[in-house]
């Protein structure tokens, strides 16, 4: 299934009914009073939270959603029906915006939250409501109001724990496939990750995690170069950042330090409530030699960094470090943050 993160639809609410302009007319009865009913309300348009959806690509086939008119009012005051409303499934996680006014109208994070996004029009009156004591048969009656029409933008963030960074090649895909259930797609060539892809880590009964493995970056992927800056708003709801460094395998690839810093930059370029979440740094692919070079390697590249935080090595090829990483997760996701 293809990944849509951004969609902008119309929206338009039900007009309301008219009211009636009707008089009794029975037997016996010749100048019977005003009995003109009143119009029934147009249905609203409604976005509702729906946590089995992933995508928005449902969007691409159908952009445009009204609801139903009110009934006009008819004679005998009998009301006209109200126009049925029109609900919209989208992703929990989708954030609502108004385009011609840039508002933001909500962000729709739980399952089975409503948003009404364009309401209905009221219904017109009936002529026995102008009924007074110098106009006893009153021919006036009111139209309804039109409902409410709106194109709104729809952008999707993804709800995960853990948020993975990492230029092409880093091993993101790799590591959520070692450990979850994810089947994300692993090759040996850059951007094999074209949309976000979301894995279930389960440490044990009652304790889980969701991580959520995004395109790999680029030097310049703030101002738009590759693909990752397309879903870098998708870590900004996680709770923690790891921070995927591929320990060199051979002399000519690209240099950790250099590749940590290019990276901190974009961040900060992109976002600065982004650079300030707590971040990991997690050296991969340690099977490129035997545990304690890699360890040894990683522990230089810390200190010619200057990291402060906690940094793991792992090889998730050879399930190595993985244990103790997802672990210190659990914990770090469920205890108290400061004693990290």
């Amino acid at each position: 299934m293809k990944f849509v993160d951004e969609v902008e639809i119309t929206v338009k609410a039900g007009n309301g009914g008219s009211g009636s302009a009707s008089f009794r007319r029975e037997k016996f009865i010749p100048h019977g009073g005003p009995d003109g009913g009143d119009g029934g309300d147009g249905g609203d348009v409604i976005l509702i939270g729906d946590q089995g959806l992933n995508t928005l690509v449902d969007f691409r086939h159908q952009r445009h959603f009204e609801a139903q008119k009110g009934e006009s009012g008819r004679g005998r005051q009998q009301y006209g029906k109200g126009g049925q409303d029109i609900v919209v499934k989208v992703p929990t996680g989708t954030e609502v915006y108004d385009l011609e006014t840039d508002e933001k109208l909500a962000d729709i994070t739980e399952h089975k939250q409503k948003l009404v996004v364009a309401k209905g029009g009221e219904g017109g009156l009936g002529n026995m409501h102008f009924k007074s004591s110098v106009n006893r048969a009153p021919k006036q009656f009111t139209s309804g109001k039109p409902g409410e029409q709106r194109t709104l933008k729809l952008e999707l963030k993804v709800l995960a724990d853990v948020g993975l960074l990492g230029f092409p090649n880093a091993g993101k895909s790799t590591f959520v496939d070692a450990i979850s259930q994810a089947k994300p797609k692993i090759a040996d060539y850059p951007f094999t990750t074209l949309y976000p892809s979301l894995g279930v880590v389960k440490i044990d009964a009652e304790t889980s995690f969701v991580v959520a493995d995004i395109p790999g970056l680029i030097e310049g992927a703030a101002e738009g170069a590759g693909l990752g800056i397309q879903f870098l708003k998708h870590l900004q709801r996680t709770g923690l950042l790891l921070h995927l460094i591929e320990l060199p395998a051979y002399e000519g690839m690209p240099d950790p330090v250099e590749q940590y810093h290019q990276l901190s930059e974009e961040l900060v370029k992109f976002s600065e409530h982004l650079q300030d979440k707590t971040r990991w740094l997690v050296f991969t692919k340690a099977d490129i030699t035997v545990p304690e070079e890699a360890q040894a390697m990683a522990d230089g590249y810390v200190k010619e960094i200057g990291w402060p935080g906690p940094y793991y090595v792992i090889s998730s090829i050879a399930h190595l470090g993985l244990d103790k990483l997802t672990k210190d997760i659990a914990d770090y996701l469920s205890g108290p943050k400061e004693d990290w």
